[in-house]
């Protein structure tokens, strides 16, 4: 366990770990931000029926260029039960069904009717069927319109209740339990001491973990005392994932790792060459997965950034939990890498990405101010402004 893993090989043996919960099945209203378990297959097709796309006229295109007879009206969601015959004409709405005979819609701006008579003048629609929605236009029965894997947004989720499903098949929610840790760290709005500092590690895992389904809970600071902090493991038995910020380096008081160990745990890996995040661990306790991220603010959230997040993704059924990347054009000058993967906090604006001055990994600010990550591969060719990088956005 020495040496540095490679941060794919890493990434890879996590998600080899990580189990979806069982398959359970909730209201459409309840599914945001879930992602689906299984295929979902439309039940019905859509527009049952050819749809007019505009408020105006259905016509048969044998009539052209009129003048038609009006006979009825077809308004969204009151079909007109009247078939059109030669010469005849029916209003028709925005979403209303074409009647049976008809297979043009003229726009009512290039109409008038009086006395129940229609007139057209202009150009007939090209193609004819232009303002016609066709049948099965959006998706038919047995259409796999949703897959397994897919997120469930406000677009998806209106898409599967239009295909007919009110519930939908999703994984359960897994539990988490997050411990900062560390004798300097003092719970939010307590006065410090001297030396400390306050604790906003867990808060942070905490908030980038809310966008997704997840039963959260946070406890510490835990002093860096192997007895505390085996306790507070302990305390998180039920947990599927324990998160750990703090103690996972090789000082004197880096003790997360022995207590893992003294509960039971078995440490899986430690240490990846990323920069920041180099000390990460992961450990397993039965059938529980214990990630041990780094005390240093902007290393425990680009290591939760690049397992954590990815980790809760795969227990929910993600069909692919890592954070995309995309191409920049750069705008600053980057040295070459050395032996470790580095992530840089930039500003983004319009496809062009700026390094942040401060990289220390204890800095918040800059990370605060920070749109996106430019990932460097170790070993590295430098960059020169005007050049292209991948980068992950971590704000929108």
């Amino acid at each position: 366990m020495s040496g540095l893993l490679d941060l794919a090989d890493a990434q890879r043996r996590l998600l080899a770990m990580a189990r979806p919960g069982p398959i359970i099945e909730l209201p459409a209203s309840a599914a945001l931000g879930h992602f689906l378990a299984n295929n979902i297959d439309a039940r019905r097709t859509q527009p049952e029926r050819p749809l007019s796309a505009m408020d105006g006229w259905a016509v048969r295109q044998a009539d052209m260029p009129g003048p038609w007879r009006i006979v009825g009206e077809s308004a969204a969601g009151h079909p007109c039960e009247t078939a059109v015959a030669a010469g005849q004409a029916v209003r028709i709405s925005t979403g209303a069904v074409l009647p049976d005979g008809s297979d043009m819609v003229l726009v009512q701006e290039q109409c008038t009717a009086q006395g129940g008579v229609l007139n057209f003048a202009g150009d007939p629609p090209t193609p004819p069927k232009r303002h016609i929605r066709r049948r099965g236009l959006d998706f038919s029965a047995g259409d796999v319109v949703l897959q397994a894997g897919e997120r469930l947004g406000p677009a998806t989720l209106a898409l599967a209740i239009s295909a007919g499903h009110a519930v939908l098949p999703v994984h359960n929610r897994p539990r988490i339990a997050i411990i900062d840790s560390g004798d300097e760290l003092v719970p939010p709005g307590i006065p410090l001491g001297p030396g400390q500092i306050p604790a906003s590690n867990g808060m942070m895992l905490a908030a980038m973990l809310a966008a997704y389904p997840c039963e959260i809970s946070q406890s510490g600071p835990v002093p860096d005392r192997i007895d505390a902090i085996m306790a507070a493991l302990s305390d998180a038995s039920d947990a599927d994932l324990v998160i750990t910020t703090g103690g996972a380096s090789v000082g004197d008081h880096d003790l997360v790792m022995p207590a893992m160990e003294a509960i039971g745990a078995t440490l899986h890996f430690w240490r990846v060459a990323i920069k920041p995040g180099k000390p990460i661990m992961v450990a397993r306790r039965g059938e529980q997965i214990l990630l041990g991220l780094p005390g240093n603010p902007v290393s425990a959230f680009v290591t939760a950034t690049m397992f954590a997040l990815p980790f809760v993704k795969a227990m929910l059924g993600a069909r692919d939990p890592f954070p995309p990347r995309e191409p920049a054009i750069s705008v600053s000058a980057l040295p070459a890498t050395g032996k470790r993967a580095e992530f840089l906090r930039a500003t983004l604006s319009y496809g062009r990405v700026e390094i942040l001055k401060t990289q220390d990994s204890g800095a918040l600010a800059p990370l605060a101010s920070a749109q996106a990550l430019i990932c460097r591969e170790a070993h590295a060719e430098p960059v020169s402004p005007g050049q292209t990088v991948e980068i992950i956005r971590i704000r929108d």
